[in-house]
């Protein structure tokens, strides 16, 4: 497996498809609700696994020395083996490398024990996305 950010046309395009059919289609949102106005600013990964994108992230500053991440995404059939993880440590090295001291991050309730069982510590309990995914604030010392 190999983390990276997209690169080409067909990489960006399974990006952003990951993203759409996992956070997005299983709650009838449109097609293009899963792009954000400000993807210019963020720092993008992908985890390819035999040529295919199973895994999907991004982290934007969000404050001074602060990163946030958003739009984790991996592919149900590649669940539970390491991508995620791997995705994470990715985007904590990105974030070391500017000079950033902390990441925070809404995390879905169902993720909730992967991210505590990679460092983060709930913050508060946050938003409730289409009325029914309850997401908490995490955050993680870097």
């Amino acid at each position: 497996m190999e983390i990276k950010s997209p690169q080409t046309d067909a990489e960006w395009k399974a990006y952003y498809g990951l993203r759409f059919h996992v956070l997005r289609k299983p709650w009838n949102q449109p097609l293009g609700s899963e792009v954000l106005t400000d993807e210019d600013l963020a720092i993008h990964a992908i985890a390819v696994e035999e040529g295919e994108v199973v895994g999907v992230a991004r982290m934007h500053e969000s404050a001074a020395k602060q990163g946030q991440v958003r739009c984790v995404a991996i592919a149900t059939a590649a669940q539970g083996k390491g991508i995620g993880k791997a995705i994470m440590v990715y985007l904590e090295e990105k974030a070391r490398l500017k000079g950033w001291t902390e990441i925070v991050l809404e995390a879905r309730e169902n993720a909730v024990p992967f991210y505590k069982a990679i460092g983060y510590t709930i913050v508060t309990e946050s938003y409730l996305l289409f009325g029914e995914i309850q997401h908490f604030r995490m955050q993680k010392q870097l």
